[in-house]
């Protein structure tokens, strides 16, 4: 048995769990809550670094970011899905957009729930929301297919879900198209809303 340690708020977490439901690995698989702000955690004893998730295998080997769990989880395939061969190179760069998308946003989302409010330094706020308006930009004119389940398609799927929770940026006001996009994913994909009652 696998033990992915993630926390319910994680958009990271939700990912690798999104997949694994996805893909059928989620028997697997055990998960643990952790806790990136407490020392000792078990989390910070897994990855050095303190960032979900992370995931134990059978022999003690911890696996982390993210993006490295499902590229292991590729392995446990009768194929590579999640990165598939014939379109690695896209899959990869839809998933560092996505990802880096995800990053921006927990930025945002720490500089407003961390720091003291007279500390909050709105030019930080304002430089990761610009990523946020560009990536979903471009994703407008250029997103994956909805009907595909594969690393960039779940991460795309996470960053909004994310970003409708936490509200850094009105997404489904300014970026309709996306909306229709998260729609045809989440109908095609069930494990959209199931890591949702995680979420």
């Amino acid at each position: 048995m696998m033990i992915l340690i993630s926390t319910p708020t994680s958009p990271f977490g939700r990912k690798v769990k999104m997949a694994a439901r996805i893909f059928g690995l989620m028997d697997r698989i055990k998960v643990e809550k952790g806790d990136p702000w407490t020392e000792g955690d078990i989390l910070r004893q897994t990855n050095p670094l303190g960032k979900m998730p992370a995931l134990v295998l059978p022999n003690g080997k911890a696996v982390y970011d993210s993006g490295v769990i499902l590229d292991y989880f590729d392995t446990l395939l009768d194929e590579p899905k999640l990165f598939p061969k014939a379109r690695r190179l896209d899959v990869q760069v839809m998933h560092a957009l996505a990802g880096g998308m995800m990053d921006a946003g927990v930025l945002i989302a720490y500089e407003r729930l961390r720091r003291p409010t007279e500390f909050c330094y709105e030019p930080w706020i304002d430089h990761q929301l610009s990523k946020l308006q560009r990536g979903l930009a471009s994703l407008v004119r250029e997103a994956p297919d909805p009907r595909v389940a594969d690393a960039g398609s779940i991460s795309l799927a996470c960053a909004l879900g994310y970003f409708d929770w936490r509200k850094q940026i009105d997404w489904r006001k300014e970026y309709p198209a996306l909306v229709d996009w998260l729609e045809h994913f989440r109908a095609t994909y069930p494990a959209f809303d199931e890591t949702k009652a995680e979420h």
